[in-house]
């Protein structure tokens, strides 16, 4: 309320920051708004780690291609509950296209990834792990563009923050090339992964390390093992509903590495783990591809086509319905002919145009 001793000034003022704290706090009410978005190997436990970490107890099904839950959580006593809107890609990296449905110009500012790395898989893990990054590093870039023709003020602040997860002084600073969103790498299936071969191990760990430090991400390995469950809960709910960030560090190669964004250097990771003159044989352009070539050679890629794998859901026996896929050909039927119809009109437009 105004005081009979304020001036114009002094009430122009307090109006001013009052709409300021308004405002601030409009902000953060939005900021309780999150969205994070799984995506990784096919069958790689992601459906399984969701449910964990929004209390579900329920048997995790396959997922077809892109599904959607939620959870929320209460901030404290009689307070709002922040709700986490959960997006998981199915069909590992065959579904590439369905990448760009959930980011958006809307969420982009509180949105976060989680790559779920099987593993068990070692020959998959480098594609998979490239593929996926860099089809949603193109998504986001996009989308920070678009945001820029209109606001480059907020496209260059949502740039800036790519880098909040490392400090100013770290001495990797130059070296680095952080993801343009939070990202947190889960190294899935460890209670098989903890059968490999030391030398296996080593080469794994090592090279997860790099990759997470160089894109600025947090590197969590888990299992269904019921001592995993705090830590995974903690880092996926840090960024689901902002809850403090796990202070768990184990950078030991023989338990379950948790290296929590920015606490790695690669001066404690060391060189690629291969033999010096191994190294010398290596031609590479730039660490990351030094570190790729390297890794090949002790896991070689598998010759596949990941899209292969993946079965048409309308065909798949177990959903079969009667009805539903009677229909479901007639439909198909309808959709035929429409897409003849509409190619004849667009070439009769064609000659039209022409002959004008």
């Amino acid at each position: 309320m105004p005081r009979s001793s304020d001036n114009l000034w002094d009430l122009a003022v307090a109006e001013v920051q009052a709409k300021e704290n308004t405002e601030d706090e409009s902000t953060a009410s939005a900021e309780t708004d999150r969205s994070v978005f799984f995506i990784g190997n096919k069958n790689g436990g992601k459906t399984s780690i969701i449910l964990r970490c929004i209390d579900r107890d329920e048997a995790p099904k396959p997922t077809l291609a892109l599904e959607y839950t939620f959870g929320r959580k209460a901030k404290g006593h009689n307070t709002p509950k922040d709700i986490a809107h959960f997006w998981e890609l199915g069909g590992g990296t065959s579904l590439l296209d369905l990448i760009q449905i959930p980011i958006t110009v809307e969420n982009i500012r509180t949105f976060s990834i989680v790559l779920v790395l099987d593993l068990s898989k070692p020959n998959e893990l480098w594609h998979t792990m490239d593929s996926l990054l860099q089809v949603t590093r193109k998504r986001v870039d996009k989308v920070v563009a678009d945001i820029g023709k209109s606001n480059s003020k907020s496209a260059n602040q949502i740039t800036q923050n790519i880098w909040r997860t490392v400090a100013n002084n770290h001495p990797d600073r130059e070296l680095i090339d952080p993801f343009p969103l939070p990202l947190l790498i889960i190294g899935s299936k460890y209670d098989i992964f903890q059968d490999f071969e030391s030398e296996k191990r080593k080469i794994i760990c090592k090279t997860l390390r790099f990759l997470s430090h160089y894109f600025g991400a947090s590197l969590l390995f888990t299992s269904k093992a019921e001592a995993h469950k705090s830590v995974l809960r903690a880092f996926v709910n840090h960024l689901a509903f902002g809850q403090d960030k796990s202070k768990v560090v184990s950078m030991d190669q023989n338990k379950p590495l948790i290296i929590p964004a920015g606490s790695d250097s690669l001066s404690q990771i060391g060189t690629p783990p291969a033999s010096d003159g191994d190294l010398r044989q290596v031609s590479a352009r730039s660490p990351m591809e030094l570190w790729k070539k390297t890794y090949a050679r002790a896991f070689p890629p598998e010759n596949k086509n990941a899209s292969k794998d993946l079965k048409d859901p309308a065909k798949d026996a177990q959903y079969a319905e009667r009805d539903v896929d009677a229909m479901r050909a007639v439909k198909d039927q309808e959709l035929e002919q429409y897409k003849r119809n509409a190619d004849k009109s667009w070439k009769s437009m064609n000659l039209g145009l022409h002959t004008q």
